[in-house]
């Protein structure tokens, strides 16, 4: 059934797209709240991506990477997001976020760069594999098995430093 809505999709059949998108809403929302930090970007984010599935999901050469593909431009919406906001956020505003009260994890992970934070994210919450995280972002296996041991040392002594945290 999936496979069958996946090479639907890929043919620009706009309802297998809007399936695709479903079947991996929740994981796909939580990925784009992890970048914008609020339930209105990210539902701009979601919705951007649902158009440029729309316009170019003809364009996946290969079936089984349609939904790294719908991740991948996922990423690119946040970042391209992002980059729009930022020159409009009052430097006041900015400082105000670090008051808002946050998990002790979600404290931990905002000590890391959004690269990082994004490598965390798809490694431990959507449990992607290496292989899967270097083909997403581009860069070779071994680079991800690299990245993620340095994150992990730097959560480990971000925690450590901060026992209240944990």
């Amino acid at each position: 059934m999936e496979l069958e809505i996946v090479q639907r999709a890929i043919r620009g059949d706009h309802q297998a797209i809007l399936s695709l998108i479903e079947m991996d809403e929740e994981i796909l929302y939580r990925m784009a709240f992890t970048y914008m930090k609020n339930e209105q970007d990210t539902l701009d984010v979601m919705q951007d991506l649902i158009y440029k599935a729309l316009k170019k999901m003809h364009t996946v050469k290969q079936q089984e990477y349609a939904r790294t593909w719908l991740v991948r431009v996922l990423i690119n919406c946040c970042k391209d997001h992002l980059r729009k906001r930022q020159p409009t956020v009052p430097i006041e505003e900015h400082h105000l976020s670090g008051w808002v009260i946050y998990s002790d994890l979600e404290r931990l992970l905002e000590q890391l760069s959004l690269s990082e934070q994004q490598l965390v994210y798809m490694k431990y919450f959507q449990q992607l594999k290496n292989k899967e995280i270097a083909e997403l972002n581009q860069i070779p296996e071994g680079t991800v098995k690299s990245k993620l041991h340095h994150v992990l040392k730097k959560l480990r002594k971000y925690a450590g430093e901060r026992e209240d945290w944990l």
